[in-house]
């Protein structure tokens, strides 16, 4: 590990990946529209979610199954097809991995049941794995350490803009056509994306590994990865702050449609400038990045998160139970958030250059555990609205900063 301090990053403005057959342009938008099947298949679906549960007469437990499901199958995927990418390369795991979610989500928006629907979720889920985890790895694949950090957030810019179109274009598809129509919407994007995979993506694995599936080979690289400190520093950022990020995504539709009354079509606005601060925090992140390197950005993002959390907590606690009390500290929470994944994602992967399908596997399973916790959680809290939307943010903020300031500043040096 690399004890360089990160105050002295390396200037790249373009970020070209040397060596790619691959221009730097085609690059952004691969992340980008593999990155957003997350955004996409989570957040479009936000708004027709009450709706839904009441169409097929469904639990709180059972709606929240829909997206926690979706989530663990997400995560435990990417456990095989990061080392199948390591073996075979990324591009047969990216064109199987679309072509199934193509038809995952046609069989989500045809669902004649609950239990239909959310068999078709666990598949579209597995399936979106398969472009995340790669998308994920290519970028160790393809950059430096420190260049990493910044093609991420540029991936994460394309991913911002997916986020902020989704919330709206699901209330509005919901609210005027149902949300059959709004589910079908994700196999025209995997469509797309698939298309873009089939026809301008070119290898990126530098070495394909002839042992990378081997199981005792699997385990002692699952091992070495996860008692890295630098991995366990940058997962442990990434976890805590997908796991703010989900409590709000799996708790506002409720907490805006059902508790204050809002319309999906305006709850899919408010989501909107959620997802407006996120992309302009990918912005920021580059400019701060490249002015105070990797260490000194993350602990003022921590910072900013705390901010973020507490005032949420306290505005709660005096009564002011309303969406501007709630939508003024989310947006400080998701400027920080584009740096904690940014970063957090292209760290993780950092120090494996030739296991970065299983570092970027095991990073994005971990994510995924705690938002299966989290979910399970709310599932079982939601009756409390607000307040528990409240409790679970003001708690992953917390753990963010710490995470932050301690563990990120003693063992998150990257090489440059």
């Amino acid at each position: 590990m690399s004890s360089s301090p990160s105050a002295a990053p390396s200037r790249d403005p373009d970020d070209t990946p040397a060596g790619s057959l691959m221009s730097g342009v085609t690059v952004v938008w691969l992340l980008s529209l593999l990155l957003g099947l997350q955004p996409l298949t989570t957040d479009l679906y936000l708004p027709a979610l009450p709706a839904l549960r009441e169409g097929f007469g469904a639990s709180m437990a059972q709606a929240q199954l829909s997206l926690t499901g979706l989530l663990l199958a997400f995560g435990c995927s990417q456990l095989i097809c990061g080392p199948l990418s390591d073996r075979f390369g990324r591009r047969p795991v990216l064109l199987g991995g679309m072509v199934a979610y193509v038809l995952a989500s046609v069989g989500c928006a045809l669902a004649g049941s609950m239990e239909q629907l959310l068999a078709w979720r666990v598949v579209q889920g597995a399936a979106m794995g398969a472009g995340v985890v790669c998308a994920r790895a290519l970028v160790r694949d393809l950059y430096s350490p420190a260049a990493g950090a910044r093609a991420m957030s540029k991936g994460l810019s394309g991913l911002a803009v997916t986020a902020t179109l989704s919330a709206p274009l699901g209330g509005l598809l919901s609210g005027l056509f149902g949300w059959r129509v709004a589910l079908l919407t994700l196999a025209l994007f995997g469509a797309a994306t698939l298309l873009l995979v089939a026809l301008r993506y070119r290898e990126s694995v530098p070495q394909k590994r002839a042992d990378a599936l081997r199981p005792d080979m699997l385990l002692r690289n699952w091992w070495t990865i996860l008692r890295h400190p630098g991995f366990i520093a940058y997962s442990v950022l990434c976890c805590c702050s997908y796991g703010g990020l989900f409590t709000f995504l799996a708790a506002s539709s409720f907490v805006f449609i059902k508790e204050l009354g809002i319309s999906p079509m305006g709850y899919g606005l408010l989501m909107l400038v959620n997802s407006l601060a996120y992309f302009v925090g990918t912005f920021v992140a580059r400019r701060l990045l490249l002015r105070w390197g990797q260490l000194r950005t993350i602990r003022m993002a921590g910072g900013l998160t705390l901010l973020a959390g507490a005032s949420l907590v306290v505005l709660h606690l005096l009564g002011l139970r309303n969406v501007p009390a709630i939508t003024a500290p989310m947006c400080l929470f998701m400027l920080a958030h584009s740096v904690h994944q940014s970063c957090g994602q292209s760290g993780a992967v950092a120090h494996f250059p030739h296991n970065a399908g299983a570092a970027a596997a095991l990073n994005g399973f971990l994510m995924m555990l705690v938002a299966f916790a989290t979910g399970s959680w709310l599932g079982v809290s939601l009756d409390q609205g607000s307040t528990a939307l409240v409790q679970g943010i003001g708690f992953w903020s917390l753990g963010i900063t710490l995470t932050a300031w301690t563990l990120v500043q003693r063992y998150g040096s990257l090489g440059h």
